[in-house]
């Protein structure tokens, strides 16, 4: 209820004016039309590997169950930035409103923080895979893995619950202007006109507990997996096992690497320039990248999406 009293008080005109790429393009149309494919496409391929996971009885196994949630949470993250960056630019309006900006930040918080949880899930379930191989369908069973994204979905919400009200609730007394396509944390706390340097500091350990967790996670699974696969005798085994994770460990990479620049970094080293560069990144090319690293390097992908294309063997005879 205190979430929805902060956002009711602080109606009224004094709106945030978003600044974002096009103010600074010299060819702001075609760089509209360049962000709107980028959205169709990853829409589209998220969309896509979300209905072939869902509709092959192959792809019916924990991992792309989780896949299917990161596809999922790639499609809500960008429809959060893109929708609204690209309407402003058609209709020539740039404001959005405290309570608009509020959600957003929250909906992109939640979200981001959702995925850095999903993604250490995704290491524990192929640790399990491949390090407890007979015991695996039962360690990881349905329930299981519905609990694990449910519980990322839930400490993810924690990050927007904690950040977006002590943000949203700053004294805004200096420009409106937010030199950002979106509402993003560092961004408006640079129009306070308070002393922002203890909510940093809070930011600063929130997000050091986001990351630092789901990291812990994700470097013990990929220790005693590599030990494993260096044990394995089988030379295909070993092949299977690291192309597998190497998708992931690409995905984990991206992502967190832009996060932990966007929210770990000193502010002295961060310009508007730099942070709206990064924050592109990783909110509307990361979601196009992940689909694609998940389906041209997985077989299994690929083979039901010619099941699906009803391509026959006497069509890869004649390609070969």
């Amino acid at each position: 209820m205190d979430n929805i009293t902060w956002l009711a008080n602080n109606t009224g005109g004094n709106d945030f004016i978003l600044l974002g790429f096009f103010s600074q393009s010299k060819d702001p149309a075609l760089l509209c039309v360049v962000i709107f494919v980028i959205f169709l496409m990853a829409l589209s391929g998220n969309a896509i590997l979300i209905f072939l996971i869902h509709s092959n009885a192959h792809l019916h196994t924990p991992m792309y169950f989780f896949i299917s949630q990161l596809s999922l949470m790639d499609m809500m993250y960008i429809s959060v930035t893109v929708p609204k960056m690209l309407m402003d630019q058609v209709i020539g309006i740039k404001k959005i409103s405290i309570p608009e900006c509020g959600m957003q930040m929250f909906l992109y918080l939640t979200l981001g923080g959702s995925e850095f949880f999903l993604l250490a899930a995704m290491a524990y379930d192929r640790y399990m895979a491949i390090c407890h191989p007979l015991r695996y369908p039962v360690l990881m069973n349905h329930r299981i893995c519905l609990l694990l994204a449910s519980g990322c979905w839930f400490l993810g919400s924690m990050d927007g619950f904690m950040l977006t009200p002590i943000t949203m609730t700053l004294p805004f007394c200096r420009s409106r202007e937010i030199h950002h396509f979106f509402c993003e944390v560092p961004a408006i706390m640079k129009l306070s006109c308070s002393d922002t340097s203890l909510i940093e500091t809070l930011m600063y350990l929130c997000c050091v507990l986001m990351i630092l967790i789901p990291v812990t996670v994700i470097s013990s699974s990929y220790s005693f997996i590599l030990l494993t696969i260096y044990r394995m005798k089988s030379a295909e085994g070993r092949k299977k096992a690291l192309t597998t994770c190497s998708s992931h460990m690409t995905v984990v990479t991206l992502f967190y690497g832009a996060a932990i620049y966007t929210y770990m970094i000193p502010s002295s080293y961060h310009t508007p320039e730099k942070d709206m560069v990064v924050s592109f990144f990783y909110t509307i090319l990361t979601p196009v990248i992940n689909p694609l690293i998940y389906s041209f390097r997985n077989k299994d992908v690929t083979g039901a999406v010619k099941k699906m294309l009803n391509v026959g063997p006497d069509f890869h005879e004649t390609i070969k």
